[in-house]
């Protein structure tokens, strides 16, 4: 099966051009899209999460031979979970080539985080299974290189990093609050409110509730360190 014009536009944009296309496909068609002639991206997925977990931690042990353990685990987390892999999607704007069902579609799946980093992670076995591990480590690092590079200022997420910051000081884990949700349903905003007991808050936006619980969070830290 030949590219569309979109999943050729797409294919550049990654810095991959695939020898069965039909692979890419299958890495960019969601589950409310499938059928028994199309397969959706799900057992990709599965496979692209462990290609991805092996590139980045050869990466990591390389751009650090001195870390332990105990220094690359969270480095490694930062940069695999499914916050980072939607950033990259967007980054390559994949939801442009996302094979959507209507109400999939209608919803704003081309914008969603879970939707986004599993496709990703679709495509980086997409690409394995078509040229094999060389490649798939060329387009992971071609992508993730920045973000390796300043893997241990990133390498835990603002709520983990607020919550370890209020048990230090005695205090129970921060609170969040779900105060608004606006625009429609398709592209949704939520607002949220980062609460400590000591009484500091930090109020943040965004087009997810775990966006805005980590803007919120990332912003509180700021605030009382």
């Amino acid at each position: 099966m030949k590219l569309s014009k979109d999943l050729h536009a797409f294919s550049d944009r990654l810095g991959h051009r695939f020898q069965t296309p039909d692979l890419l496909i299958e890495a960019l068609t969601h589950a409310s899209l499938s059928s028994a002639t199309r397969p959706d991206n799900q057992r990709l997925e599965f496979l692209g999460d462990r290609v991805l977990g092996l590139v980045i931690a050869e990466a990591l042990l390389a751009a650090d031979p001195a870390a332990t353990e105990g220094q690359l685990a969270p480095r490694f987390n930062a940069l695999v979970r499914k916050e980072a892999c939607a950033d990259i999607a967007q980054a390559v704007d994949l939801g442009a080539a996302l094979k959507l069902g209507r109400s999939e579609m209608m919803s704003g799946g081309r914008r969603k985080i879970a939707l986004l980093g599993d496709a990703m992670e679709a495509v980086i076995a997409a690409v394995y299974l078509d040229a094999g591990f060389e490649a798939a480590r060329a387009v992971v690092l071609s992508h993730w290189s920045g973000r390796i590079k300043t893997a241990r200022d990133d390498a835990r997420d603002a709520k983990t990093s607020l919550q370890e910051w209020a048990q230090a000081r005695g205090q129970n884990p921060p609170v969040y609050e779900d105060t608004d949700r606006t625009g429609p349903d398709h592209a949704p905003v939520f607002t949220v409110t980062a609460r400590l007991e000591s009484g500091e808050s930090a109020v943040a936006k965004a087009p997810s509730k775990r966006a805005a619980q980590q803007a919120a969070a990332a912003d509180l830290l700021k605030s009382v360190e």
